[in-house]
């Protein structure tokens, strides 16, 4: 089972974040003995940006003028949202005048075509339901220019959170509700240099993060040339109707209402990145028991891990119950027969429970063992109930808790692979994090190296416990003893 999918309203957009500190982990060449707790210098950036007036951008060619139903995934409250994704590109690999502005904007109106359900706008119907009504507006696109250079970008942390996105992405007044708005906003900057930034913002019960990367990519294919994009888009979405009448089998819980908030969820918050290499990985993987060893994911390894730190750094009674969330990528489970180029949201929240104690005071293959029973939860007859059940409970959101940790795993969307002419981007993938959630965000870093990069939002007290039972994990340790 894949990992994948922005986590909607808790990545809502955000402004005027200040840049965080970045933590490395282990050791590459160039920060071979550097103490996890040490964080890397970061600058203030200013910079200013001019702007066109915003355009719709329709598709190339007419396009059926129909109705659409969302799938009862889709339309769910968590998912009736607005999510930020950028991307930042070095330039210099075409032509210097070919302008990535001009070469996106026609691209993108040709893959607007066979992905014409992107430009229209979406409509409530009965029982709360969203259906597409596929008119051909168009979706909005900004072009505009800055006064900085890429390296004075990356200078100040090409990380999340990014302080300074409303200059990268312009909130295009009135662009920003669910229903009867543009389902896609792009704004496209280019640099002083002659690299660029691709910033857009997606209504999420559209696409999840496999989606709207499988339409960037289509996007990207045409602007270097391709005839057509790779993969054909598949709509599909009565496929994950709720049965008639709907009859959940499982209790879903990740909708269960609202908790009190932990102790501490008041206190101020400081924002840390913890940058993972292979052998950090490699290294908590070794910690684990023979059975879990060699065939425990990245994504398991790594959720546990952090799950169980926070645990630690928080310091809670040990009585107190404790839930980490993630979310769960359908696309493979067989029985549910979801066409190759599917581009809805293909993804349920699954959960994992314990007590602080248990968690905290146990080995962290126990906490393993738990995200990997809540993955395998993933049947075809789990997701039909998901969608019995929201239909039965007017579309629900999933519930903020106190207690609840949510890890949202963008790695599979391939984000960071996406090449308009002028290269993979030096950084592509979410925006920001929010208290109670944790990215797992695949780079590149200046070695040519892949690394994982992991925001968190911790009080500062806690936020050091966390860094050095992270430490601990990946230096051979079992931590939190």
């Amino acid at each position: 089972m894949e990992l994948g999918g922005h986590v909607n309203g808790l990545l809502s957009h955000q402004r005027g974040q200040k840049p965080e500190p970045s933590l490395p982990l282990g050791s590459s060449r160039k920060q071979r003995n550097q103490d996890v707790r040490q964080p890397a210098m970061t600058t203030t950036l200013t910079f200013a940006v001019q702007r066109r007036d915003p355009e719709l951008v329709v598709p190339a060619a007419p396009t059926p003028r129909e109705i659409k139903r969302l799938s009862d995934i889709d339309d769910q409250d968590t998912l009736r949202a607005h999510v930020p994704t950028v991307f930042f590109y070095r330039g210099g690999r075409r032509r210097a005048a070919d302008s990535p502005a001009a070469v996106i904007r026609r691209a993108l109106g040709v893959a607007l075509v066979p992905y014409y359900p992107l430009a229209g706008r979406l409509r409530e119907v009965e029982a709360r339901k969203l259906v597409v009504d596929c008119t051909g507006e168009g979706v909005l696109f900004v072009e505009a220019d800055a006064d900085v250079r890429l390296a004075e970008l990356e200078a100040a942390g090409l990380k999340p959170p990014f302080p300074y996105m409303d200059q990268l992405l312009y909130d295009v007044e009135g662009s920003s509700g669910v229903v009867g708005c543009p389902l896609l906003l792009i704004q496209v900057t280019r640099l002083l240099c002659g690299g660029f930034v691709f910033a857009l913002r997606l209504n999420h019960t559209i696409c999840d993060a496999p989606g709207i990367g499988q339409f960037i990519s289509a996007v990207a294919d045409l602007a270097r040339g391709l005839p057509s994009p790779t993969v054909a888009p598949a709509w599909s979405r009565e496929l994950l109707a709720a049965r008639n009448p709907p009859r959940p089998s499982f209790p879903h819980h990740e909708y269960d209402a609202a908790t009190p908030t932990l102790p501490g969820d008041m206190v101020p918050r400081t924002r840390r990145t913890f940058t993972f290499t292979r052998a950090d990985i490699a290294a908590i993987k070794a910690g684990l028991p023979p059975h879990l060893r060699d065939n425990t994911t990245t994504f398991e390894a790594l959720a546990a891990a952090i799950w169980r730190a926070r645990a630690a750094a928080l310091d809670l009674p040990a009585e107190d119950e404790l839930r980490l969330a993630f979310v769960a990528n359908f696309r493979r489970v067989r029985e549910l027969e979801l066409p190759a180029g599917y581009y809805g949201n293909a993804c349920v929240a699954v959960m994992a429970v314990t007590t602080a104690g248990a968690l905290r005071d146990g080995e962290l293959a126990g906490a393993v063992e738990l995200v990997r029973e809540a993955k395998a939860a993933v049947t075809a007859e789990y997701v039909r109930s998901t969608a019995d059940f929201l239909v039965l409970h007017s579309r629900p959101s999933v519930a903020p808790a106190g207690n609840l940790l949510f890890v949202s795993d963008s790695r599979h969307a391939g984000f960071h692979r996406v090449d308009f002419g002028w290269g993979e981007p030096v950084y592509g993938g979410p925006v920001h994090t929010q208290p109670g959630t944790v990215l797992l965000i695949s780079v590149r870093n200046g070695d040519g190296e892949d690394e994982l990069v992991v925001p968190i939002m911790l009080p500062q007290l806690a936020m050091d416990r966390f860094a050095s039972e992270i430490e601990m994990l990946v230096k051979g340790g079992s931590g939190s003893n």
